[in-house]
């Protein structure tokens, strides 16, 4: 099924050279009605399909209809970089000119590769009747992060005044990953979270004794820290600190677009809280929570800071906030350690989960180490005598 759907997915090129090139179709009006249409005939074309033997899951449709959308992002970015060309110069105009910025060109390569990919692996594991709970958290993550980003910051950026009919679509975009996200956090867990010896043994171990818990626990800081600094510099804090590291460092965080902005925000005021959660998880035993939400989380850094740095260094975006070339390696490398974080963080509760795991508390068990537990018991004997 993954392989019928990616070649039908480049149907829609048919669509968007016909659209380009009948001038009746690119009237606004006209562009959101042909858009809404087409996402409406896509979706009963699989539900007709699928009726002799229907998928288990509902978010197959979700996929299989957003991975058509995916060849039409793709297409949009491979033609504002010259790569192709007959497609959607009209969308340039009449449906959504905010795509051609950098972040926009950046967002939809994502969308047209990486989200594709992930759409044909989630069919292909609910065609063969299998868990995709890691992939679908990733990619409600990413396109949560990517549609709140995006929505916010066409309309609080300088294309706020040029919305088009076409921009409504956007929100079955922002709503389908948040119905996804849901409906896989409330899905019962592939495996139990419930730890035996081995993970009694791991959450008995200090910090100390945890070097590479250690160690993310000091990137989480750092990470934490360049949320704040960066947060306080799109909001305008007067502090001198601020001011050196936007007009030296990171000019691109006020470019007119808006997208650097609202990103930076976003990070303030919902990934700030969550490092600080993940910092906790990883010195508290029994956090079973931190096994979804790693994933969940690293999709939406590793998606924001892929449009965040490629549209930094985007031909599209004027020179004046490009990363000064004295300070480009330093910055660079500050952002990809940055994006690297929450994936080492998943990676690391995900390649051994004993420490985030609950332990059975059999009858008679303290919790305690059996030398302790001993002890325990010797104490308790010499009080009664």
């Amino acid at each position: 099924m993954e392989t019928f759907v990616f070649l039908f997915s480049f149907s829609a090129l048919g669509i968007l050279y016909a659209m380009n090139t009948i001038p009746e179709f690119q009237e606004p009006y006209v562009v959101l009605g042909i858009g809404a249409a087409v996402l409406v005939i896509v979706f009963l074309f699989y539900f007709l399909i699928t009726r002799v033997n229907p998928p288990k899951d509902a978010l197959f449709f979700v996929f299989a209809e957003f991975s058509f959308t995916c060849v039409i992002d793709l297409t949009s970015a491979l033609e504002h970089d010259g790569i192709l060309s007959g497609f959607m110069r009209f969308y340039q105009q009449t449906g959504e000119p905010y795509l051609g910025t950098a972040y926009g060109i950046m967002m939809c390569y994502w969308d047209g590769i990486v989200h594709f990919i992930m759409y044909l692996v989630m069919i292909s594991r609910i065609t063969d009747r299998k868990a995709y709970r890691n992939v679908g958290l990733l990619w409600a993550g990413s396109l949560c992060a990517n549609m709140s980003v995006f929505l916010v910051g066409i309309v609080t950026g300088k294309y706020g005044l040029e919305i088009r009919p076409v921009f409504w679509l956007n929100f079955l975009f922002l709503l389908m990953p948040v119905y996804g996200a849901v409906t896989l956090f409330t899905r019962p867990k592939d495996k139990p979270l419930i730890g035996g010896y081995n993970a009694q043994h791991a959450q008995s171990m200090k910090l100390i004794w945890r070097p590479l818990d250690l160690i993310l626990v000091l990137l989480l800081l750092v990470a934490m820290a360049f949320t704040i600094l960066r947060g306080l510099v799109v909001l305008d804090c007067p502090l001198e600190a601020c001011s050196v590291y936007l007009t030296d460092y990171e000019p691109y965080l006020k470019d007119p677009v808006g997208f650097p902005k609202v990103m930076m925000l976003h990070s303030f005021f919902y990934g700030l809280p969550l490092l600080g959660a993940f910092t906790y998880g990883l010195l508290k035993p029994g956090c079973t929570w931190m096994i979804d939400w790693t994933v969940f989380f690293a999709g939406a850094m590793t998606q924001c800071q892929w449009a965040h740095i490629g549209g930094s260094l985007h031909p599209r975006t004027t020179a004046p906030f490009h990363i000064p070339n004295d300070v480009f390696w330093c910055v660079l490398t500050a952002n990809l350690l940055y994006t690297a974080t929450p994936i080492l963080v998943a990676l690391r509760v995900h390649s051994n989960p004993n420490f985030f795991l609950k332990i059975n508390q059999f009858p008679g068990q303290t919790g305690l180490p059996n030398s302790e537990e001993k002890d325990t018991k010797y104490k308790d004997k010499f009080k009664k005598m």
